[in-house]
Protein backbone atom coordinates (compact mmCIF):
# COMPACT_ATOMS: atom_id res chain seq x y z
CA UNK A 1 0.00 0.00 0.00
CA UNK A 2 1.35 3.44 -0.83
CA UNK A 3 2.17 5.61 2.13
CA UNK A 4 -0.14 8.57 2.72
CA UNK A 5 1.67 11.86 2.11
CA UNK A 6 2.29 13.90 5.22
CA UNK A 7 1.11 17.47 5.49
CA UNK A 8 3.45 19.83 3.68
CA UNK A 9 5.92 22.10 5.41
CA UNK A 10 6.16 25.83 4.73
CA UNK A 11 7.89 27.07 1.62
CA UNK A 12 8.29 30.48 0.08
CA UNK A 13 5.35 31.47 -2.16
CA UNK A 14 5.96 32.86 -5.64
CA UNK A 15 6.58 36.61 -5.57
CA UNK A 16 4.25 37.10 -8.55
CA UNK A 17 1.24 35.75 -6.71
CA UNK A 18 -1.81 38.00 -6.80
CA UNK A 19 -4.03 38.01 -3.71
CA UNK A 20 -7.48 37.43 -5.24
CA UNK A 21 -9.02 34.51 -3.31
CA UNK A 22 -11.51 35.68 -0.63
CA UNK A 23 -10.66 35.01 3.01
CA UNK A 24 -14.19 33.56 3.27
CA UNK A 25 -12.91 30.34 1.70
CA UNK A 26 -10.17 30.07 4.33
CA UNK A 27 -12.83 30.52 7.00
CA UNK A 28 -14.75 27.65 5.42
CA UNK A 29 -11.71 25.39 5.73
CA UNK A 30 -11.30 26.45 9.37
CA UNK A 31 -14.98 25.54 9.88
CA UNK A 32 -14.21 22.04 8.55
CA UNK A 33 -11.35 21.72 11.05
CA UNK A 34 -13.69 22.64 13.89
CA UNK A 35 -16.25 20.11 12.66
CA UNK A 36 -13.61 17.40 12.99
CA UNK A 37 -12.28 18.76 16.29
CA UNK A 38 -8.81 19.50 14.89
CA UNK A 39 -6.73 22.66 15.29
CA UNK A 40 -6.06 24.40 11.92
CA UNK A 41 -2.94 26.19 13.19
CA UNK A 42 -0.50 24.01 11.20
CA UNK A 43 -2.41 24.43 7.92
CA UNK A 44 -2.53 28.21 8.41
CA UNK A 45 1.22 28.20 9.12
CA UNK A 46 1.96 26.14 6.00
CA UNK A 47 -0.02 28.60 3.89
CA UNK A 48 1.59 31.60 5.63
CA UNK A 49 -1.82 32.96 6.62
CA UNK A 50 -1.82 34.98 9.84
CA UNK A 51 -4.75 33.88 12.09
CA UNK A 52 -5.72 37.54 12.59
CA UNK A 53 -6.43 37.77 8.85
CA UNK A 54 -9.49 35.54 9.35
CA UNK A 55 -11.26 38.47 10.99
CA UNK A 56 -10.68 40.88 8.10
CA UNK A 57 -13.65 40.60 5.75
CA UNK A 58 -11.86 42.30 2.86
CA UNK A 59 -8.74 40.13 3.10
CA UNK A 60 -7.53 38.12 0.11
CA UNK A 61 -4.92 35.38 -0.28
CA UNK A 62 -2.94 34.18 -3.28
CA UNK A 63 -3.59 31.06 -5.32
CA UNK A 64 -0.41 29.59 -3.84
CA UNK A 65 -1.71 30.12 -0.30
CA UNK A 66 -5.07 28.58 -1.19
CA UNK A 67 -3.30 25.57 -2.67
CA UNK A 68 -1.18 25.15 0.45
CA UNK A 69 -3.97 25.37 3.00
CA UNK A 70 -6.28 23.16 0.94
CA UNK A 71 -3.63 20.48 0.50
CA UNK A 72 -2.71 20.51 4.17
CA UNK A 73 -6.36 20.33 5.22
CA UNK A 74 -7.23 17.48 2.85
CA UNK A 75 -4.43 15.40 4.33
CA UNK A 76 -4.85 16.34 8.00
CA UNK A 77 -8.63 15.86 7.86
CA UNK A 78 -8.37 12.89 5.47
CA UNK A 79 -11.17 14.53 3.54
CA UNK A 80 -10.71 15.80 -0.01
CA UNK A 81 -14.16 17.39 0.21
CA UNK A 82 -12.98 19.58 3.13
CA UNK A 83 -16.08 18.95 5.23
CA UNK A 84 -18.67 19.73 2.57
CA UNK A 85 -20.50 16.41 2.81
CA UNK A 86 -21.99 14.18 5.49
CA UNK A 87 -19.13 11.73 5.07
CA UNK A 88 -15.46 12.11 4.33
CA UNK A 89 -13.97 11.62 0.89
CA UNK A 90 -10.68 9.99 1.93
CA UNK A 91 -7.38 10.99 0.37
CA UNK A 92 -7.30 9.67 -3.20
CA UNK A 93 -11.05 9.82 -3.84
CA UNK A 94 -10.87 12.40 -6.60
CA UNK A 95 -7.88 10.63 -8.08
CA UNK A 96 -10.06 7.54 -8.38
CA UNK A 97 -12.70 9.58 -10.25
CA UNK A 98 -10.03 10.90 -12.61
CA UNK A 99 -8.78 7.37 -13.34
CA UNK A 100 -12.32 6.30 -14.19
CA UNK A 101 -12.53 9.12 -16.73
CA UNK A 102 -9.06 9.07 -18.32
CA UNK A 103 -9.85 6.21 -20.72
CA UNK A 104 -12.83 8.02 -22.27
CA UNK A 105 -12.54 8.77 -26.00
CA UNK A 106 -13.88 12.33 -25.73
CA UNK A 107 -14.33 15.02 -23.12
CA UNK A 108 -18.09 14.54 -23.17
CA UNK A 109 -17.82 10.89 -22.18
CA UNK A 110 -15.20 11.70 -19.53
CA UNK A 111 -17.38 14.37 -17.90
CA UNK A 112 -20.43 12.10 -17.91
CA UNK A 113 -18.40 9.46 -16.10
CA UNK A 114 -17.11 12.00 -13.59
CA UNK A 115 -20.62 13.27 -12.82
CA UNK A 116 -22.04 9.75 -12.46
CA UNK A 117 -19.22 8.42 -10.31
CA UNK A 118 -19.19 11.47 -8.06
CA UNK A 119 -22.66 10.49 -6.95
CA UNK A 120 -21.30 7.14 -5.80
CA UNK A 121 -18.91 8.90 -3.42
CA UNK A 122 -21.25 11.54 -2.03
CA UNK A 123 -25.01 11.83 -2.38
CA UNK A 124 -25.23 15.33 -0.85
CA UNK A 125 -25.05 16.77 -4.37
CA UNK A 126 -25.72 15.45 -7.86
CA UNK A 127 -23.78 16.56 -10.94
CA UNK A 128 -25.33 16.48 -14.39
CA UNK A 129 -23.95 17.23 -17.85
CA UNK A 130 -26.54 18.48 -20.35
CA UNK A 131 -26.44 19.84 -23.91
CA UNK A 132 -29.03 22.21 -25.36
CA UNK A 133 -28.83 24.51 -28.37
CA UNK A 134 -25.11 23.83 -28.83
CA UNK A 135 -24.41 24.85 -25.24
CA UNK A 136 -23.15 22.40 -22.61
CA UNK A 137 -23.87 22.86 -18.93
CA UNK A 138 -22.73 21.13 -15.76
CA UNK A 139 -25.30 21.60 -13.02
CA UNK A 140 -25.18 20.85 -9.29
CA UNK A 141 -28.38 19.71 -7.59
CA UNK A 142 -28.21 20.07 -3.80
CA UNK A 143 -29.71 17.06 -2.05
CA UNK A 144 -28.88 18.08 1.51
CA UNK A 145 -28.27 21.25 3.49
CA UNK A 146 -24.63 22.24 2.93
CA UNK A 147 -24.85 24.80 5.72
CA UNK A 148 -21.96 27.20 6.29
CA UNK A 149 -19.86 25.44 3.65
CA UNK A 150 -22.40 25.86 0.86
CA UNK A 151 -20.66 28.60 -1.09
CA UNK A 152 -17.21 27.05 -0.74
CA UNK A 153 -18.53 23.65 -1.79
CA UNK A 154 -20.39 24.83 -4.91
CA UNK A 155 -17.55 27.09 -6.04
CA UNK A 156 -14.93 24.40 -5.48
CA UNK A 157 -16.83 21.60 -7.22
CA UNK A 158 -17.41 23.72 -10.32
CA UNK A 159 -13.82 24.95 -10.41
CA UNK A 160 -12.54 21.41 -9.94
CA UNK A 161 -14.53 19.93 -12.79
CA UNK A 162 -13.76 22.87 -15.08
CA UNK A 163 -10.05 22.59 -14.28
CA UNK A 164 -10.09 18.86 -14.90
CA UNK A 165 -11.90 19.33 -18.22
CA UNK A 166 -9.29 21.84 -19.40
CA UNK A 167 -6.48 19.48 -18.34
CA UNK A 168 -8.01 16.44 -20.07
CA UNK A 169 -8.10 18.15 -23.48
CA UNK A 170 -5.11 20.45 -22.82
CA UNK A 171 -7.10 23.52 -23.76
CA UNK A 172 -8.65 26.62 -22.32
CA UNK A 173 -12.43 26.17 -22.12
CA UNK A 174 -14.03 29.57 -21.96
CA UNK A 175 -17.15 29.77 -19.82
CA UNK A 176 -20.21 31.44 -21.30
CA UNK A 177 -21.76 31.89 -17.87
CA UNK A 178 -21.55 30.70 -14.27
CA UNK A 179 -24.49 30.91 -11.90
CA UNK A 180 -25.14 30.29 -8.22
CA UNK A 181 -28.35 29.98 -6.22
CA UNK A 182 -27.17 32.18 -3.34
CA UNK A 183 -27.19 35.97 -3.20
CA UNK A 184 -24.07 37.84 -4.23
CA UNK A 185 -21.60 37.69 -1.30
CA UNK A 186 -19.61 40.73 -0.16
CA UNK A 187 -16.60 39.37 -2.07
CA UNK A 188 -18.58 38.92 -5.31
CA UNK A 189 -16.02 40.92 -7.39
CA UNK A 190 -13.52 38.10 -6.78
CA UNK A 191 -15.67 35.77 -8.89
CA UNK A 192 -14.39 37.54 -12.00
CA UNK A 193 -11.04 35.92 -11.21
CA UNK A 194 -12.47 32.57 -10.14
CA UNK A 195 -14.57 32.07 -13.30
CA UNK A 196 -14.16 33.37 -16.84
CA UNK A 197 -17.25 34.94 -18.34
CA UNK A 198 -20.15 36.52 -16.43
CA UNK A 199 -21.37 35.22 -13.07
CA UNK A 200 -24.99 35.46 -11.93
CA UNK A 201 -26.17 35.11 -8.33
CA UNK A 202 -29.60 34.09 -7.04
CA UNK A 203 -30.19 32.39 -10.38
CA UNK A 204 -31.15 28.77 -9.80
CA UNK A 205 -28.86 25.75 -9.33
CA UNK A 206 -25.10 26.22 -9.43
CA UNK A 207 -23.80 25.60 -12.95
CA UNK A 208 -21.28 26.47 -15.62
CA UNK A 209 -22.08 26.80 -19.33
CA UNK A 210 -19.70 26.48 -22.26
CA UNK A 211 -19.65 25.72 -25.99
CA UNK A 212 -20.77 22.11 -26.51
CA UNK A 213 -18.17 21.63 -29.24
CA UNK A 214 -15.54 21.12 -26.54
CA UNK A 215 -17.29 17.88 -25.60
CA UNK A 216 -16.22 16.34 -28.92
CA UNK A 217 -12.52 16.99 -28.34
CA UNK A 218 -10.43 13.84 -27.78
CA UNK A 219 -8.60 13.46 -24.50
CA UNK A 220 -4.91 14.33 -24.72
CA UNK A 221 -3.82 12.76 -21.42
CA UNK A 222 -2.87 9.20 -20.54
CA UNK A 223 -2.34 7.21 -17.36
CA UNK A 224 1.25 8.38 -17.05
CA UNK A 225 0.21 12.02 -17.30
CA UNK A 226 -2.52 11.35 -14.75
CA UNK A 227 -0.05 9.94 -12.23
CA UNK A 228 2.10 13.04 -12.60
CA UNK A 229 -0.87 15.38 -12.33
CA UNK A 230 -2.19 13.73 -9.16
CA UNK A 231 1.08 14.48 -7.41
CA UNK A 232 0.27 18.18 -7.78
CA UNK A 233 -3.40 18.34 -8.70
CA UNK A 234 -4.68 21.36 -6.81
CA UNK A 235 -3.29 23.97 -9.24
CA UNK A 236 -5.74 22.63 -11.83
CA UNK A 237 -8.38 24.79 -10.22
CA UNK A 238 -6.41 27.97 -10.86
CA UNK A 239 -4.34 27.10 -13.93
CA UNK A 240 -5.16 29.32 -16.90
CA UNK A 241 -4.50 27.43 -20.12
CA UNK A 242 -3.10 29.66 -22.84
CA UNK A 243 -4.31 27.59 -25.76
CA UNK A 244 -7.92 27.28 -26.82
CA UNK A 245 -8.12 24.45 -29.35
CA UNK A 246 -11.48 25.65 -30.64
CA UNK A 247 -10.69 29.35 -30.74
CA UNK A 248 -10.44 29.71 -34.53
CA UNK A 249 -13.67 27.78 -34.98
CA UNK A 250 -15.42 29.86 -32.29
CA UNK A 251 -14.21 33.11 -33.86
CA UNK A 252 -15.55 32.02 -37.26
CA UNK A 253 -18.94 31.16 -35.80
CA UNK A 254 -19.15 34.35 -33.74
CA UNK A 255 -18.24 36.52 -36.72
CA UNK A 256 -20.89 34.76 -38.80
CA UNK A 257 -23.66 35.06 -36.22
CA UNK A 258 -22.89 38.61 -35.01
CA UNK A 259 -21.81 40.27 -38.25
CA UNK A 260 -23.82 43.43 -37.58
CA UNK A 261 -22.73 43.93 -33.95
CA UNK A 262 -18.99 43.28 -34.20
CA UNK A 263 -17.18 46.46 -35.16
CA UNK A 264 -13.82 45.90 -33.47
CA UNK A 265 -11.57 43.36 -31.80
CA UNK A 266 -12.95 44.58 -28.47
CA UNK A 267 -16.48 43.64 -29.52
CA UNK A 268 -15.42 40.16 -30.57
CA UNK A 269 -13.29 39.60 -27.48
CA UNK A 270 -16.22 40.58 -25.25
CA UNK A 271 -18.47 37.99 -26.91
CA UNK A 272 -15.79 35.32 -26.42
CA UNK A 273 -15.11 36.42 -22.80
CA UNK A 274 -11.40 37.05 -23.33
CA UNK A 275 -9.31 40.21 -23.49
CA UNK A 276 -8.44 41.63 -26.93
CA UNK A 277 -4.76 41.00 -26.18
CA UNK A 278 -5.45 37.36 -25.33
CA UNK A 279 -7.57 36.99 -28.47
CA UNK A 280 -4.80 38.25 -30.76
CA UNK A 281 -2.12 36.21 -28.99
CA UNK A 282 -4.03 32.96 -29.12
CA UNK A 283 -4.98 33.41 -32.76
CA UNK A 284 -1.30 33.98 -33.57
CA UNK A 285 -0.42 30.77 -31.72
CA UNK A 286 -2.96 28.97 -33.92
CA UNK A 287 -1.47 30.45 -37.09
CA UNK A 288 -4.42 32.75 -37.76
CA UNK A 289 -5.16 36.47 -37.66
CA UNK A 290 -8.32 38.30 -36.75
CA UNK A 291 -8.29 40.26 -40.00
CA UNK A 292 -7.92 37.06 -42.01
CA UNK A 293 -10.87 35.44 -40.22
CA UNK A 294 -12.97 38.59 -40.62
CA UNK A 295 -12.23 38.65 -44.35
CA UNK A 296 -13.12 34.96 -44.56
CA UNK A 297 -16.48 35.55 -42.82
CA UNK A 298 -17.25 38.60 -44.94
CA UNK A 299 -16.41 36.80 -48.15
CA UNK A 300 -18.57 33.79 -47.24
CA UNK A 301 -21.50 36.06 -46.40
CA UNK A 302 -21.12 38.09 -49.58
CA UNK A 303 -20.82 35.02 -51.81
CA UNK A 304 -23.93 33.50 -50.22
CA UNK A 305 -25.99 36.65 -50.81
CA UNK A 306 -24.75 37.09 -54.38
CA UNK A 307 -25.63 33.48 -55.14
CA UNK A 308 -29.00 33.22 -53.44
CA UNK A 309 -30.51 36.70 -53.58
CA UNK A 310 -30.94 39.59 -55.96
CA UNK A 311 -30.20 42.22 -53.36
CA UNK A 312 -28.52 45.37 -54.69
CA UNK A 313 -24.74 45.38 -54.28
CA UNK A 314 -25.02 48.14 -51.69
CA UNK A 315 -27.23 45.97 -49.46
CA UNK A 316 -24.90 42.99 -49.90
CA UNK A 317 -22.01 45.20 -48.81
CA UNK A 318 -23.87 46.27 -45.66
CA UNK A 319 -24.91 42.70 -44.84
CA UNK A 320 -21.30 41.55 -45.20
CA UNK A 321 -20.15 44.16 -42.70
CA UNK A 322 -18.76 46.87 -44.98
CA UNK A 323 -19.35 50.54 -44.32
CA UNK A 324 -19.74 51.42 -47.98
CA UNK A 325 -20.17 49.86 -51.39
CA UNK A 326 -16.83 51.11 -52.73
CA UNK A 327 -14.72 49.40 -50.06
CA UNK A 328 -16.75 46.19 -50.53
CA UNK A 329 -16.14 46.13 -54.30
CA UNK A 330 -12.43 46.72 -53.78
CA UNK A 331 -12.18 43.92 -51.20
CA UNK A 332 -14.26 41.49 -53.27
CA UNK A 333 -12.03 42.03 -56.31
CA UNK A 334 -9.05 41.27 -54.11
CA UNK A 335 -10.65 37.98 -53.00
CA UNK A 336 -11.98 36.72 -56.33
CA UNK A 337 -10.49 38.83 -59.11
CA UNK A 338 -14.04 39.86 -60.07
CA UNK A 339 -16.38 42.64 -59.08
CA UNK A 340 -19.52 41.55 -57.16
CA UNK A 341 -21.66 42.20 -60.25
CA UNK A 342 -19.33 40.17 -62.47
CA UNK A 343 -19.26 37.34 -59.93
CA UNK A 344 -23.05 37.26 -59.69
CA UNK A 345 -23.39 37.21 -63.47
CA UNK A 346 -20.83 34.41 -63.81
CA UNK A 347 -22.43 32.38 -61.03
CA UNK A 348 -25.95 32.74 -62.44
CA UNK A 349 -27.42 29.50 -63.88
CA UNK A 350 -27.59 29.31 -67.67
CA UNK A 351 -30.13 27.79 -69.99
Amino acid sequence: MPRRPTAPTPSTPPHAGVAATPIAFVRAIVTAYRRYGIDPVHALHVAQIAPDLLHVDSARITAWQMEQISGAAMQELDDEALGWFDRRLPWGSYGMLARASISAPTLGVALKRWCRHHGLLADDIALQLQVQNRTASITITERSDLGLLREFCLVSVLRNIHGLACWLVDSRIGLLETQFPFAAPPHAPAYAVLFSGPTRFGAGPASIRFDAQYLDLPLRRDERALRQMLQHALPLTVLQYRRDRLLVQRVRQTLASHAHTIHSADDLAALLHVSPRTLHRQLKEEGATLQGLKDEARRARAVELLHRTQRPIKQVAEAAGFQNEKSFIRAFKGWTGLSPAEYRKQAAPTG
